[in-house]
C-alpha cells in the first residue's frame, strides 16, 4: 500500500478511534485525516447513561485515545467539523467551509441521533435525550437540583439506565412505554418481565400500554416548559423534566445523499464493503450481511464499534476479513449486571430456557429455536459465561432444554 495514499475517516466517536488505529496496527503509512463533529476526542458512549451518569467516571476515563496519540501516530484529527457532502466519483468530501478533502479509501463511522416525538410540546428547554458528554452532564446537573420528577418516555435500555441512575439520586421517575413491558421487542415477556420487577423494587412508576399525546407546558419567564406528559386516555403525569427515549435512527444521510445503498443503515458486505468498494461502513450504521447469522443485521452497541473496525480497516488496505463476531451487549442497572450474547430476532424464537434463578435476579436465560438451537443467551449477575454461550450458539446443535436448564450440568 502506497504511503502517499490518504484515507479519510468521517465520525467521531469510539468506531472512528478504532479504524484509525487499525489502520496503524496493520502497518499503513500513508496520511489518516479523522473528522468528528463533536468538539471533544473520541469517547467510549456507554459511561454516559451507567457510570458517568452514576458519578463514578469522568470523561478523561473513557476516551478512547488521549491527543498525544494522534500526535505520535500522525493522524489528522478534526474536531467539530462535520462533512457536508461526499462524491463517491471524485473521491472528495465537502466540509463547512465549502472546501473539499480527497480520499483514496474512506470509512463512514457516523454514529446514530436520538430520535425525537412528533408531539406538541416536544421541543420545551427541558426535555431531553441523551446522546453526548454534554446531555449526560445535563442529566447529572438535573438529578443534583431542584428536579424531582423525572418522566422517562421510552423503557429500551437508555430508558431503563437512566431511570436506575435518577431513582439513585432520589429522583421520582415514571417510565411511560407503549408496549405492555420493558425491552419487550428485544428480550420478550419473560426477560421484560424480570426488568420490569426490578425497576418496581426500586421505586419506578410503569404505565404500559401508553400512548403520549403531548408534553404539557406552562410559562416560566420568557419561555415555556415542560410539567407533564398527557396520555391518549386523557391521564396526565407531572414532571419536572422529560427524557425522550425512543431509540435512535442511524445518520446514514451522507451515504443516502452519495448514493450509497442504504435501507434501515447503510448496506455492508460481511468485509464491512459499501456498495462503493472504497468506502467501509461501521458500528451503528452498519448494516452488515452477517456470515455466521446468515441475515442482514445492524447492531446499535458498543461491541460493534469496538470491534468492526478492525475489519473495515483490512479491507481499506486490500486484506481478506470477514467481521464474524456474535452480537453482544451489556448492561448495569442497580444490582443486576448483564451480558446478551447472540441474536434471537422478535418471533422467531421458539421459546426460552432459564437456568437459575429469575426472582433472585442470578440466571442464566437462552433463546432456542424451533430445533432446540441456541440462537442467544442472556447471563444475569452470573459470570464467566460468555464464551461458552457462544459455543452452544456457533455449535448449531440441538440441545437437551432439560439438560440446559439443569444448574449441575456443565454448559
Amino acid at each position: 500500500m502506497s504511503s502517499d495514499q490518504h484515507f479519510v475517516i468521517v465520525g467521531g466517536g469510539l468506531g472512528a478511534a478504532k479504524t484509525a488505529e487499525a489502520l496503524r496496527e496493520k502497518d499503513f503509512e500513508g496520511s489518516v485525516t479523522l473528522i468528528g463533529a463533536e468538539e471533544h476526542l473520541p469517547y467510549d458512549r456507554p459511561p454516559l447513561s451507567k457510570e458517568h451518569l452514576l458519578g463514578k467516571k469522568a470523561l478523561p476515563e473513557f476516551i478512547v485515545d488521549p491527543a498525544q496519540w494522534y500526535r505520535d501516530h500522525h493522524i489528522d484529527i478534526r474536531l467539530g467539523t462535520t462533512v457536508t457532502g461526499l462524491d463517491p466519483g471524485a473521491k472528495t468530501v465537502t466540509l463547512p467551509d465549502g472546501s473539499t478533502l480527497s480520499y483514496d479509501k474512506l470509512a463512514l463511522a457516523t454514529g446514530s441521533t436520538p430520535r425525537t416525538l412528533p408531539v406538541p410540546g416536544a421541543d420545551a428547554p427541558n426535555v431531553y435525550t441523551l446522546r453526548t458528554i454534554e446531555d449526560s452532564d445535563t442529566l447529572i446537573e438535573l438529578f443534583g437540583s431542584a428536579t424531582r420528577r423525572l418522566v422517562i418516555i421510552g423503557a429500551g435500555w437508555i430508558g431503563l439506565e437512566v431511570a436506575a441512575a435518577a431513582r439513585a439520586a432520589g429522583v421520582e421517575v415514571t417510565i411511560v412505554e407503549r408496549a405492555d413491558l420493558p425491552l419487550l421487542a428485544v428480550l420478550g415477556p419473560e426477560m421484560g418481565e424480570v426488568f420490569a420487577d426490578l425497576h418496581r423494587a426500586n421505586g419506578v412508576d410503569f404505565r404500559f400500554g401508553a400512548q403520549v399525546e403531548a408534553i404539557t407546558t406552562e410559562d416560566a419567564i420568557a419561555t415555556a416548559v415542560a410539567n407533564g406528559v398527557r396520555l391518549a386516555d386523557g391521564t396526565t403525569i407531572e414532571a419536572d423534566a422529560v427524557l425522550v427515549a425512543v431509540g435512535a435512527r442511524p445518520n446514514v444521510e451522507l451515504a443516502a445523499d452519495a448514493g450509497l445503498a442504504v435501507d434501515d443503515g447503510v448496506l455492508v458486505d460481511e468485509r464491512l464493503a459499501t456498495s462503493d468498494p472504497d468506502i467501509v461502513a461501521v458500528g451503528d450504521i452498519a448494516a452488515q450481511q452477517h456470515p455466521v447469522l446468515g441475515r442482514r443485521v445492524r447492531v446499535e452497541h458498543w461491541a460493534n464499534a469496538l470491534n468492526q473496525p478492525a475489519v473495515a480497516a483490512a479491507t481499506m488496505l486490500g486484506k481478506q476479513a470477514s467481521y464474524d463476531r456474535l452480537p453482544y451487549f451489556f448492561t448495569d442497572q442497580y444490582d443486576l449486571g448483564m451480558e446478551y450474547t447472540g441474536y434471537a430476532a422478535p418471533g422467531e424464537h421458539a421459546r426460552v430456557v432459564v437456568r437459575g434463578d429469575t426472582a433472585a435476579r442470578e440466571f442464566v436465560a437462552f433463546w432456542l429455536d424451533g430445533d432446540n438451537r441456541v440462537l442467544a443467551g442472556m447471563n444475569v449477575n452470573v459470570w464467566d459465561v460468555t464464551d461458552r454461550i457462544k459455543e452452544l450458539i456457533l455449535a448449531g446443535e440441538p440441545v437437551d432444554p432439560d439438560r440446559l436448564a439443569d444448574t449441575s450440568a456443565e454448559l
